[in-house]
């Protein structure tokens, strides 16, 4: 199964970044993107869908380290060509793997993930 890597775009305390790109989704379940040394509690997806609806899921942690793993995938539809959808942040104690990464799965192409991190104590 490969894996496609969602790069983060820190967010600049007290100013402003560029929108990201972002990076196109692939269809699961033989493909699944990953933000490898995930925070996420400091992490906010950007989904920009410009094709059909489809599904977004984070899939659920490993137990270890994640302890809510038992509640399952979060799944949100993103509509057809809305713009733009923001999902997150997210628990560590029901995401996080035991590599320390997310991982994504999406319905179909035709959409874009950015991982956005927020910076802490601002």
């Amino acid at each position: 199964m490969a894996t496609t890597q969602i790069p983060y775009t820190n967010l600049v305390p007290n100013g402003g970044i560029a929108q990201p790109a972002g990076t196109t989704t692939v269809v699961a379940p033989t493909n699944n993107m990953q933000i490898s040394d995930a925070f996420p509690e400091l992490t906010l997806l950007r989904v920009v869908n410009t094709g059909v609806e489809q599904d977004i899921t984070i899939k659920a942690g490993d137990m270890p380290p994640a302890l809510a793993a038992g509640q399952g995938d979060l799944v949100v539809t993103v509509a057809a060509t809305t713009g733009v959808q923001l999902i997150g942040p997210f628990e560590s104690g029901r995401f996080v793997q035991s590599d320390g990464s997310m991982l994504i799965e999406c319905e179909t192409t035709g959409a874009t993930i950015a991982a956005l991190r927020i910076p802490r104590n601002t």
